[in-house]
């Protein structure tokens, strides 16, 4: 069987493209580990249109269950993409052949790339040796863990920022540590988090190793400004310094910038390859949110319609 579209991702952007590509009577299929995305670690999201707030939980379990009701739409899940390769399949711009991590190979005209990102890690000595043993990915899932604990969050973006807020009902003293001089989530984020009694933002400062015995006992970091490193007893690590896109599968095949973000025209996100369109959190778009991303796949999927339609 030869598909019209494979649609590769199950976060918010992926799931609007399976549902828009079904509306049109496209021959698609959608292929992801999980649903979500990143949303899926949030405990509470106020900014997704039309909600007032939901958790990243009930979020997936709703994308989910849209995807899965619209008719003539294939869902290969739990499952991941790991090769995109150029294929003649009778069309002008040759088609693709996609293997998935179970061995899986799917004949496909048109490829839709919307497998978002993960999370980065700080590659500093120690995080490795105490990652479930005191250094943390996942605020949602493991801020109870650490009830009346002293725990330090490094990063300061939104998922920082959210992090620190997940912990306050749990923790006893939260360290924020940020590379800079200044924060860069959301303007009430971070009122909240600077004004709050158990939070202490630590300024221009890189962890340089994390140490612990069983479990996480603290860090040594360093201050920018002085060049001194120093030490601070620690029992939790929540590492949130950004994501890196999941786009490793289109290496050689699509152009990227230096991250691995995909370049894409921004009015159709079309990318370098003809035949394949990226949207979401894996592209070079400015913003990263559910919201764009779910703008972009459609644009995407409406774009590979008209292709369709004029053959």
């Amino acid at each position: 069987m030869i598909y019209d579209l494979i649609i590769i991702g199950g976060g918010p952007g992926g799931v609007a493209a399976g549902i828009y590509a079904a509306r049109k009577k496209m021959k698609s299929v959608l292929i992801t580990d999980s649903f979500g995305g990143q949303s899926l670690n949030s405990a509470g999201i106020e900014n997704w249109i039309g909600t007032k707030a939901i958790s990243g939980f009930d979020l997936a379990k709703n994308l989910e269950e849209h995807l899965r009701s619209q008719a003539g739409i294939e869902i290969v899940a739990p499952d991941m993409v790991t090769k995109i390769e150029k294929k003649d399949v009778g069309i002008p711009n040759g088609g693709f052949l996609v293997t998935t991590q179970s061995g899986k190979t799917f004949e496909t005209k048109y490829v839709l790339v919307t497998a978002g990102s993960r999370r980065k890690r700080l590659g500093v000595p120690g995080e490795d040796a105490f990652d479930g043993k005191g250094v943390v990915f996942c605020t949602t899932c493991d801020a109870p863990l650490f009830e009346g604990k002293t725990v330090a969050v490094v990063g300061g973006g939104n998922s920082a920022l959210e992090s620190v807020l997940d912990l306050i009902p749990y923790a006893s003293k939260i360290y924020l540590i940020v590379r800079s001089n200044v924060l860069k989530g959301d303007p009430v984020s971070q009122e909240k988090v600077k004004t709050h009694p158990q939070v202490t933002i630590m300024w221009n400062t890189v962890i340089e190793e994390i140490r612990g015995d069983k479990f996480v006992t603290g860090v040594r970091y360093k201050d920018t400004q002085t060049g001194e490193s120093k030490e601070l007893a620690l029992d939790g690590v929540f590492v949130e310094v950004g994501l890196t896109p999941n786009s490793d599968f289109t290496k050689g095949l699509l152009e990227t910038e230096q991250y691995g973000h995909i370049h894409v025209d921004h009015q159709t996100q079309a990318t370098s390859q003809p035949g394949i369109w990226a949207a979401g959190d894996v592209t070079d778009g400015l913003y990263q949110q559910n919201n764009i991303s779910v703008g972009d796949s459609i644009k995407a999927v409406l774009n590979i319609y008209d292709k369709i339609k004029t053959g």
